[in-house]
C-alpha cells in the first residue's frame, strides 16, 4: 500500500497534530516567554504597563489562548478533564497541571502581590519545558525526536516571548539595554541550535520534511535573525521614537518568524518514518533455508 494511500513502507505525515497544536505551542511559547521577561525587565515600565498589570495580563491570555486550542483539537471536548490524569509518565498531563497553578501564580502577581511575579516567571519557564518535551515523546517523527528538538523549543519561546515584551515598548518608552541583551543572545542561540539541530535530524528525514525544514531555516536565519539582529542594534543606538519603533519591529521579527518555524514543524515536517521490515517474509521456506 502506498503512502497516499494509506500506512506502508514510505514516510507519511501525521495528522493528529494540525493547526490548533500549534497553536498551543506558539501562543504557550510567547505567553510564557512574556512572563519571564515581564518579571526580569518589567519594574521599569510605566505606572500604566508595570509587570504585574497588563504584562502579565497579556502572558497569561496568551497561555490561555493557546489551552483552548488544544480544547478545540479534542474529538470529544467534554472529556478534556482527562488530560489531568496521567502526570506521571504524560507531558501534556504535566502541562495541564502546571497551568493550574501558573494562572492563580499570575493574578497575584497582577494584584502586586509581593514576589509573585518571580514565581509566576519559575512556573512559565517549567510549562515552557513541559510544552518542549511533548512533542519528542512522539519517538515515531525523525523531525521531533532529537534532543536538540526540546532546547531549540525553550530558546524559540524565549524569542517570542520577549520579542512581545519589545513590541509593548511602543507603549512605555524604549526598552531597557538588558531585554535587548537578552533577545540578542536568545536569536544567537536560537540559530546556532537550529543548525545543530537540523544536522542531528537530516539524515532520518523524508524528502518533503526535508524541503519543509530548509524552508523554515532560510526565514529563521534571515527575517528571524539577521535582520531583529541589525534592528537591536540601531534600536539600541537611537534616541527619540525611532528607538522603540526599531526594536518593536525586531521583537515582531523574532516572535512571527519564531511562531513560523513551529508552525511548519507541527505539521509540515511532522512525517512518520514509515514501516521498516528487516527480514521479508517468503512463502514456503522455512528458517534456515
Amino acid at each position: 500500500m502506498s503512502a497516499a494511500s494509506g500506512f506502508g513502507p514510505n514516510p507519511w505525515q501525521q495528522t493528529s497534530w494540525d493547526w490548533r497544536a500549534a497553536g498551543n505551542f506558539i501562543c504557550g511559547g510567547a505567553g510564557t516567554g512574556l512572563l519571564v521577561a515581564a518579571a526580569l525587565f518589567g519594574a521599569g515600565t510605566p505606572a500604566s504597563l508595570r509587570s504585574p498589570d497588563w504584562l502579565v495580563f497579556t502572558g497569561l491570555a496568551l497561555v490561555g489562548l493557546g489551552l483552548a486550542c488544544v480544547w478545540l483539537e479534542i474529538g470529544r471536548p467534554l472529556r478534556a478533564l482527562n488530560v489531568f490524569i496521567n502526570p506521571r509518565t504524560s507531558w501534556m498531563s504535566r502541562e495541564a497541571w502546571v497551568s493550574l497553578a501558573l494562572f492563580p501564580a499570575g493574578l497575584a502577581a497582577m494584584l502586586g502581590m509581593s514576589g509573585w511575579v518571580w514565581i509566576t516567571a519559575a512556573l512559565a519557564l517549567l510549562f515552557m519545558y513541559c510544552q518542549s518535551r511533548m512533542l519528542p515523546a512522539a519517538r515515531g517523527i525523525p523531525a521531533w525526536r532529537s534532543r536538540w528538538f526540546s532546547v531549540f523549543f525553550m530558546l524559540t519561546a524565549g524569542c517570542e516571548g520577549f520579542g512581545v515584551f519589545l513590541l509593548f515598548g511602543l507603549f512605555q518608552g524604549k526598552a531597557s539595554d538588558g531585554a535587548l541583551l537578552a533577545l540578542l543572545v536568545l536569536l544567537v542561540a536560537r540559530l546556532l541550535v537550529w543548525h545543530r539541530y537540523r544536522s542531528a535530524v537530516d539524515a532520518s528525514l523524508a524528502a518533503r520534511a526535508r524541503s519543509a525544514l530548509d524552508l523554515a531555516g532560510r526565514s529563521l536565519l534571515i527575517v528571524g535573525s539577521v535582520v531583529p539582529g541589525l534592528l537591536l542594534l540601531a534600536g539600541g543606538f537611537l534616541s527619540g521614537a525611532m528607538g522603540p519603533v526599531l526594536m518593536a519591529v525586531a521583537g515582531l521579527c523574532a516572535a512571527g518568524v519564531g511562531a513560523r518555524v513551529k508552525y511548519i514543524l507541527v505539521t509540515r515536517a511532522s512525517f512518520n518514518q514509515g514501516f521498516a521490515l528487516t527480514k521479508m517474509p517468503v512463502r514456503g521456506l522455512r528458517p534456515g533455508q
